[in-house]
């Protein structure tokens, strides 16, 4: 159907076991709305950030910058896609970097959903309400850590405990992954400012 790409993301969302089988098996999964959704993903949550009402909103506006949400929502998400694909290449897994990329994307849709809203809501609320915004704000991420545990198991075709377990795997090869890019990136430093110094010396001897 003509508009199938646009209703697919909140059939899966609701069905996830048909959705995610269907996205793998029937290639419904589209990797530019994935990509769209974590669009929104940034966008809804720089929203939050900004525009919540004070009672739920802890930042301080004059360090605000849409970059950082840019950078703290993007990189995780392709951190999380790269140390699944390393996981599950190990062990068996039949998912391809593609599909964990859009079912990932896919399942970020219910923070959406729940976010947006919630932002505006949240401007009107007493301060007896924000118990409400607080368990909408859990629902939601729980829905959307509920949708990467079926879209994990579903995509790589693993049973419920294998696939807990390499989610759990997963957030190790994340960790190792940032450490290793650390590491990398002050060695290069080291390096860089030793060069930079022998070149200082060489040139005003």
């Amino acid at each position: 159907m003509k508009h199938d790409w646009i209703k697919f993301p909140f059939h899966l969302i609701v069905h996830p076991y048909d959705g995610f089988w269907d996205l793998k098996f029937e290639n419904k999964g589209k990797l530019r709305v994935a990509m769209t959704i974590l669009l929104l993903m940034v966008v809804s949550t720089s929203l939050m950030n900004q525009f919540a009402g004070f009672l739920v909103n802890f930042n301080d506006p004059r360090y605000l910058n849409t970059l950082d949400d840019l950078m703290f929502t993007v990189l995780p998400f392709f951190l999380f896609c790269v140390a699944n694909w390393s996981v599950t290449t190990l062990m068996e897994g039949e998912g391809k970097f593609r599909e964990i990329v859009v079912a990932t994307g896919y399942a970020l849709l219910p923070m959406i959903l729940v976010n947006l809203p919630l932002t505006f809501i949240s401007r009107f609320m007493t301060s007896e309400e924000t118990a409400f915004y607080w368990m909408l704000n859990s629902f939601a991420a729980l829905w959307f850590l509920y949708l990467l545990f079926v879209g994990n198991m579903t995509i790589h075709q693993y049973t419920a405990a294998k696939a807990v377990f390499t989610l759990f795997l997963t957030v190790i090869a994340m960790g190792i992954i940032v450490f290793l890019g650390a590491l990398a990136l002050t060695i290069s430093m080291d390096m860089y400012w030793f060069v930079y110094d022998v070149y200082r010396e060489l040139i005003f001897r």
